[in-house]
């Protein structure tokens, strides 16, 4: 251990770049010193703090939208809660793939594929279309007495979602 110390301070001793830097004037070492402290200070602000503010920045961001989103929320549940409670349209269980294909020919869908399952449920599946386009659909669905049992969504070209759906009467 000892001689490895020795030998370090050796080779330290001997370093072309320590005998230049006792070869300057001591103004010229505290200038290039003060150039390296200050070289050193920006590099620490660019890879620690400058990323951490920007970090410190988007999380800020995301939490106001929550904030935003949350006090939306809160302010339309009481609408929510008077939708759920008023009553439906009731529906025939016969006449639902009729008015199925009618509400959404309105809407300008095109049902790719249509099944009619034995408990009065229809499964259908739909061609890409605009999403605003399939929640106006979806109200007007509810709106008539029936409901979604189960929905898939998947993201298509040009901004379009492709829906497959489960529908039956409201109960």
């Amino acid at each position: 251990m000892v001689s490895q110390g020795k030998g370090f301070t050796a080779q330290l001793d001997n370093s072309l770049l320590l005998q230049r830097w006792r070869a300057l004037a001591p103004r010229e070492q505290f200038s290039l010193g003060s150039l390296g402290a200050f070289l050193l200070l920006v590099l620490l602000y660019l890879t620690l703090w400058q990323p951490t503010q920007e970090r410190l920045a988007a999380a800020r961001s995301a939490f106001e939208t929550q904030r935003e989103l949350n006090a939306y929320l809160h302010s339309q549940a009481p609408a929510a809660r008077n939708v759920a409670s008023t009553p439906q349209q009731a529906i025939d269980p016969e006449r639902l793939q009729g008015m199925v294909t009618a509400t959404a020919a309105t809407q300008g869908l095109t049902i790719e594929r249509l099944d009619n399952s034995g408990d009065g449920a229809v499964q259908l599946n739909l061609q890409p279309a605009p999403f605003a386009q399939l929640l106006r659909w979806f109200t007007v669905l509810q709106e008539q007495g029936v409901q979604i049992a189960e929905a898939g969504l998947d993201r298509a070209e040009d901004n379009k979602v492709a829906a497959r759906l489960s529908l039956r009467v409201a109960q």
